[in-house]
């Protein structure tokens, strides 16, 4: 096999543009952990003692984590002054964790898998199966810190907005459930915005359901917002006019007979509304792909075969297989109500 050198240095190029992108999430962790990005943003511009003493943290370290963000583009300096600061637009997405754009929690759950890569590694040399609560825990709070900011950007002003006839209901009392809640914060944001309606949220993971007890009563909505311990395909209730499942479905066992469950458990006129990660028409290069082809590696694939499916969906199945299972589970009607850059939002009647 004759090797073009010019494609190999092209490959090298892109490896160590990787492996820099994989340190460097390292030191995202850090900043986010110890509020260093938050006393950068707070603070102005300010040289690496002064952030070190803002911090209660080791100066010589903090001017070494400066100079990291600097070179990844994390933030900006100032070699006259010797100052560092954020732009407001890295401050959206690095310092504010209430922010529509925050990220900087999103590296706990690239930090996750590599915590996990011997649980994993013995995963491909067995039966495949990682159970969600044999992750480590940055996972679970990586995962709500992550996808939080998404849900509180769309889910009010214009996921719900999309579904036929829901924000009605809701607006005038709805009971709503959501599957695979994790730390629930869908429910506890659609609970401050219909204070009418009741939620309950269920999920396998105690420890998930715990968190989410915990959250609703912090945010003051503990009367209309309950959790329990339960799998997908046998939570309890049923005339239930919502069930959302957000990105948790290509996790089952059995979507399908969990899909089954949801539409018995859905009044006559209910909703199924469920968020998938959208997908590429052909395995191809792309940012999104990579990012969910890896995580489901990890974790939503060895999550299906822990549970004995014979099938996984993966977290890229794509909106045909999507349709499948819902009409394999006797749903009658689907369509993709809305859309982000990331996320297809899905809608089901029976």
């Amino acid at each position: 096999m004759t090797v073009d050198t010019d494609r190999v240095q092209a490959f090298l190029q892109r490896w160590a543009a990787d492996q820099a992108a994989t340190m460097h999430a390292a030191t995202v962790v850090i900043g986010d952990q110890l509020g260093l990005y938050r006393a950068l943003a707070e603070g102005g511009p300010q040289t690496s003692d002064e952030l070190a003493k803002a911090t209660g943290c080791q100066p010589r370290l903090v001017r070494e984590w400066l100079n990291a963000q600097v070179a990844s583009a994390y933030c900006e300096y100032d070699a006259e002054r010797g100052r560092y600061w954020l732009t407001p637009e890295q401050a959206a997405c690095l310092a504010d964790p209430t922010s529509k754009t925050f990220v900087a929690g999103g590296a706990m759950v690239s930090s996750s898998t590599h915590k996990d890569t011997e649980r994993v590694r013995e995963a491909f040399t067995g039966d495949g199966g990682v159970g969600w609560h044999e992750h480590h825990t940055d996972l679970f709070n990586g995962t709500e810190r992550f996808f939080g900011p998404a849900y509180r950007a769309n889910l009010v002003g214009s996921w719900i907005p999309a579904l036929d006839g829901v924000e009605d209901k809701l607006a005038a009392g709805a009971r709503v459930a959501d599957v695979g809640c994790g730390y629930g914060v869908p429910l506890i944001l659609l609970a401050e915005a219909y204070p009418a309606s009741t939620f309950v949220g269920f999920d396998a993971h105690e420890g998930s359901v715990e968190a989410a007890r915990r959250a609703a009563a912090e945010a003051g909505v503990g009367d209309r917002v309950t959790f329990e311990v339960a799998r997908a395909d046998g939570f309890p209730g049923d005339g239930y006019d919502l069930v959302m499942v957000f990105n948790a479905l290509h996790e089952w066992g059995d979507p399908v007979a969990s899909a089954r469950h949801i539409r018995d458990a859905l009044a006559p006129d209910g909703t199924w509304m469920f968020t998938e990660p959208r997908t590429d028409d052909e395995l191809v290069e792309s940012v999104r792909a990579r990012t969910f082809f890896s995580v489901s590696t990890f974790v939503c694939t060895p999550s299906v075969l822990f549970q004995g499916g014979e099938e996984a969906l993966g977290a890229q199945a794509g909106e045909d297989r999507l349709r499948r299972v819902v009409t394999d589970a006797g749903f009658t009607r689907f369509r993709r109500a809305t859309e982000t850059p990331t996320f297809m939002v899905l809608e089901a009647r029976p």
